[in-house]
Order: structure tokens, then C-alpha cells, then sequence
């Protein structure tokens, strides 16, 4: 169930850019992070809450978001469309709590987008400047396995060379932006997915409708990346991830598939995201 959506305040310059975060008890993080969205250039915030118990909400109205506060916990993908209808701008971005903004570094994502007429992401950073895999390649059940026991899979964790836009599968749902006519195109995100394997998903489809997924090496967010189901056990996220799992491979079964027999199937998308040597050298 949504709350009434409060009206966009009145500006002297009409937004470019739209930023979607979805927050659950995220007072402290928003505080860290968003500290400095009064500094941004005419990019307008929505902040969806999903039913928190904090002061989250107050906090976000605090540093100059508006503020949807829904009334119950739908998930993440519904709260993120529940976002992007209240936007004003044309292009959108949707950036959780831990990923601190930056002008340009967004001006780089939406000419990228708008160019390439794709769904992209920055590099995210950890805060000592390395970098965090977020781009990816297929999401087989066996390269999450592999990736959550090892997490050295090169064809797997993805990253730009570069000033190049560097194809990925699917981009990781903290910070992904796009142009309302793509997003349309794919249909938003999927409120099947309440939360895990939504961004794995989102990646797939904007493929399935012609729209490449990009990763943007010249455009670096950083990113606390605290992880529900890191840092110990917690029943209810694992619970979460498995229903979510459960239904991604129920919709993508070739992906329980070997890797060659997925990159045979998807020729599209491997032929995009792992060319040739040769090919790449080339361009």
C-alpha cells in the first residue's frame, strides 16, 4: 500500500536527473552518505521508505529528499517503480543509501545512457579506492556459488578497461541508471523479486528488449556495500535470497545450465560481453 506522494518543490531549474533510493531503517547510512545532496546540480531525490522504524524519513526530508513513506514493506523492486512513477526528470537513476552521489560522475552515466541508449552503471569503489566487481557476467547458479565461496571468477566479476563503456550481463542494483524511454522499454523493475536477484533479472530483460547493459569506468561512485546476508547468519535474509533464487532459475532455467552451454544459448549476449580477442583489440 502506497502513501500519497508529496509534490516536487519548486525550483529555479527543473531537474536533469531523477535519484530513486529505497531505505529500510537507513537513518545512519543516509546521514553518511547523503550528507551533501544539497550540493548537487539540479538533480532532484525520492526517497521510497519502505515502512521503517527509525527516523529515516525525517532524515531524508532533513537533507532535501522527497520523501514517499509507504506504509507497508513491499520490497525493493516495488519501492524503486514506486520511485521512478513520482520522477520528474528524464533520466533515472537508482542509488541505495550507501553510495554517495556526485554531479559529474552522473552527467558521465546520463550521456552514456542517452549515446548508447542503454541501462548503465558507474564503477563503485570501496572506500579505499579499489575497485568493487559490479558489473556481471551470466548469473548461472553455479557463478554465484562459485562467486560467494571464491569470488574469483574473471567471466563472472566484470570490469572496465579504460575510458570504454564495457558491456556486462547485469549490473549490480545499487547504482544503475537509465533513460525513462529504456526503462519503459523493459518495464521497470519486477516486484516478483522482493528483494536478492532483482538486479540479475532487470539485466536479463533490458537485454530480452535490445537494451544493452553498460558499465561506465569514468564514472566512480563510492559504495559501503553492507550486504543483509554478509557478516554472519540471519535466517530471514537467507530466507529472502532463497525464495528469490528459487524464482529466478524457475524463469531462467537455461542458467542452471554449464557456462559454455549459457554463452551458446545467449549468443547475443556473450558475442556483446565477451568478444572475440581479436574483435576487442580492434576497437
Amino acid at each position: 500500500m502506497t502513501a500519497d506522494i508529496p509534490p516536487r518543490a519548486a525550483s529555479s531549474a527543473a531537474p536533469w536527473c531523477s535519484l530513486v533510493t529505497v531505505t529500510y531503517n537507513s537513518a545512519r547510512v543516509l546521514e553518511r552518505f547523503w550528507a551533501a545532496y544539497a550540493e548537487l546540480e539540479a538533480i532532484e531525490w525520492i526517497v521510497v521508505d519502505n515502512a521503517s522504524t527509525d527516523d529515516t524519513a525525517d532524515v531524508a526530508r532533513a537533507l532535501g529528499a522527497r520523501v514517499i513513506a509507504l506504509k507497508d514493506n513491499n520490497g525493493f523492486s516495488y519501492a524503486n517503480n514506486v520511485g521512478y512513477r513520482a520522477a520528474s526528470a528524464d533520466f533515472i537513476g537508482f542509488l541505495n543509501p550507501d553510495v554517495r552521489p556526485d554531479t559529474r560522475a552522473l552527467q558521465t552515466l546520463a550521456k552514456a545512457a542517452q549515446d548508447h541508449r542503454a541501462i548503465v552503471g558507474p564503477q563503485l569503489l570501496n572506500a579505499d579506492g579499489s575497485l568493487q566487481p559490479n558489473g556481471r557476467g551470466f548469473p548461472t547458479l553455479a557463478a554465484k556459488v562459485r562467486n560467494r565461496l571464491r569470488g574469483d571468477d574473471q567471466r563472472y566479476q566484470l570490469f572496465g578497461e579504460g575510458d570504454e563503456a564495457r558491456p556486462v550481463v547485469w549490473l549490480m542494483g545499487a547504482a544503475v541508471l537509465g533513460h525513462r524511454r529504456e526503462i519503459d522499454r523493459i518495464g521497470g523493475w519486477d516486484p516478483y523479486f522482493f528483494l536478492y536477484y532483482e538486479d540479475s533479472d532487470l539485466g536479463m530483460r533490458s537485454w530480452s528488449a535490445d537494451v544493452p547493459v553498460l558499465l561506465i569506468p569514468t564514472a566512480q561512485l563510492l559504495h559501503g556495500w553492507a550486504r543483509e546476508t554478509a557478516g554472519g547468519f540471519r535466517l530471514m535474509p537467507w530466507r529472502r535470497e532463497i525464495a528469490s533464487m528459487t524464482k529466478f532459475y524457475a524463469r531462467y532455467p537455461s542458467l542452471l545450465l554449464s557456462a559454455p552451454a549459457v554463452e551458446r544459448m545467449h549468443s547475443t549476449i556473450t558475442e556483446a560481453v565477451f568478444p572475440p580477442l581479436e574483435t576487442r583489440n580492434a576497437g
